[in-house]
């Protein structure tokens, strides 16, 4: 039993170092390939928009879902995720085009992007941006949250932008 356990506790750290490594590289890929969308941001109140390093983000799309929460009773069940379908306008900023519970059908010039519902939360996986202690003031104007969104409707945050759909750096 003894040299066992050096065993297990090996191959339970190259599984875990594996599953990290293919997951960062899955996220480096959908960096480098997926195209950016600009998602419309809500407003929210000002004092709490600032609380340290970072800002919570509230999207328009999150709010577009909670109103249109209706929509997603299906024989008197609520769908607890889905996939928000949009298209991109001018300067790749996002048009909602529909709602559906999975990826299909989906033209050639949609992007799916993945939402998950509990109760009134509605999540579409970055709801959070960071940033360098006191550069509150930089980010305060932004009016899009960019992010890069694969085939699957899966989504990384990669900055944030002002009303000209510029990234801000």
């Amino acid at each position: 039993m003894k040299r066992v356990r050096p065993l297990l506790i090996v191959a339970n750290l190259v599984l875990v170092l594996a599953f990290f490594g293919w997951s960062v590289k899955g996220k480096e890929q959908l960096l480098a390939e997926a195209p950016l969308v600009l998602l419309r941001l809500a407003p929210v109140d000002p004092r709490s928009l600032m609380q340290g390093d970072y800002m919570r983000l509230n999207y328009s799309l999150t709010d577009t879902i909670r109103r249109q929460q209706k929509r997603f009773d299906i024989g008197g069940q609520r769908i607890s995720g889905g996939y928000v379908i949009v298209t991109l306008g001018d300067s790749g900023i996002a048009r909602l085009r529909r709602f559906q519970r999975s990826l299909s059908p989906l033209s050639a010039d949609e992007i799916p992007i993945r939402f998950w519902q509990n109760g009134w939360q509605v999540r579409i996986g970055a709801e959070s941006y960071f940033f360098q202690e006191g550069q509150a003031d930089k980010y305060s104007g932004a009016a899009f949250g960019a992010l890069r969104v694969s085939r699957t409707g899966e989504s990384v945050l990669v900055g944030l932008a002002d009303s000209s759909a510029t990234l801000i750096r």
